[in-house]
């Protein structure tokens, strides 16, 4: 099963501080002046992602974020979709116009 973090609020996706700085130094991002923004940019069924959502709870939450994680089967095409900030896993499917 594959796991992918998600924002329920209207606000869109942003860690807290201190799920930021955990993933940073999970991921040896150099110290510059926009790791918080590269941390943020993160692949949302990152392990290590998921892993400091699942350990910090409520305090992975970023500034009226509120994260979740969506587990799906492993063989699914998936990608993130929003409204207003809230967003939602959804199936890749063909579109045409």
């Amino acid at each position: 099963m594959t796991q992918i973090v998600i924002n329920t609020n209207y606000s869109g996706f942003w860690l807290s501080l201190k799920a930021a700085e955990m993933i940073a130094k999970l991921k040896r991002v150099i110290d510059n002046d926009r790791w918080y923004e590269e941390v943020n940019d993160i692949a949302r069924d990152d392990e290590d992602l998921v892993n400091v959502v699942k350990v910090l709870g409520e305090e992975a939450n970023g500034n009226s974020c509120h994260l979740k994680i969506v587990t799906i089967p492993d063989d699914v095409d998936w990608n993130i979709e929003s409204y207003d900030g809230i967003e939602w896993v959804a199936e890749v499917h063909r579109t045409w116009r």
